[in-house]
């Protein structure tokens, strides 16, 4: 099985390009909505023990934590300690089990991959891309967004110049939607038989 790292800045088409692996039969693990699980979950112990107070009715509020960790690199690497293990796990499991199932593509999707050093837990990568200007007139369109808070949020990731430096592969997600899936449906024909080294090493480690 070969295991695919799907990533790419705020509002590159990441969840779209998700949902067409997902049509296309390919397994995804979508890495930020695993986190907001966790926050309803194994998470909210650890997180109110390490920042008092951010924490109502048995699940963590994201905002309160959020305005916490900012401006903190030391409090938002606290942050990362308790939840990144929890996601890696999670990961391994979503893996080994799509593996059992016969599957010879499983996707990541981790919007800060080359960030976090994910990558090298992936066989390969891919970036969605599209111009500076279509991605910003994605992420202002949202619901309570702004200038400044999109600001912030591209600052926290590596350019869009740098992650298609070091991509495998890039997909042009700034024209249309059907063009996006034609790119992405061309990527599975020519990897679905390839096979990884991920898997390999997993199964080293947990001997079977």
């Amino acid at each position: 099985m070969l295991v695919i790292g799907l990533t790419g800045g705020i509002g590159m088409g990441k969840s779209a390009a998700a949902e067409h692996f997902t049509r296309r039969g390919v397994p995804v693990f979508n890495a930020d909505a695993y986190v907001h699980r966790l926050y309803e979950a194994e998470a909210v112990g650890p997180i109110e023990a390490a920042f008092p107070g951010v924490t109502h009715g048995g699940r963590v509020d994201r905002k309160l934590l959020a305005e916490r960790v900012a401006g903190s690199p030391e409090r938002l690497k606290a942050l990362e300690g308790i939840v990144h293990p929890m996601v890696v796990k999670a990961e391994i499991d979503f893996l080994r089990e799509q593996e059992k199932k016969g599957a010879a593509l499983a996707v990541l999707e981790i919007p800060l991959l080359f960030e976090t050093g994910a990558e090298a837990r992936v066989d390969v990568t891919i970036v969605l891309s599209a111009p500076a200007e279509e991605q910003r007139k994605r992420v202002l369109a949202r619901p309570g967004m702004t200038e400044e808070k999109f600001a912030g949020l591209v600052a926290r990731q590596l350019p869009d110049a740098d992650k298609r430096a070091r991509a495998d592969f890039i997909v042009d997600s700034g024209t249309s939607l059907a063009d996006m899936r034609g790119e992405i449906d061309r990527l599975i024909e020519s990897l679905q038989n390839r096979q990884g080294r991920v898997m390999e090493r997993l199964r080293h480690q947990y001997q079977d």
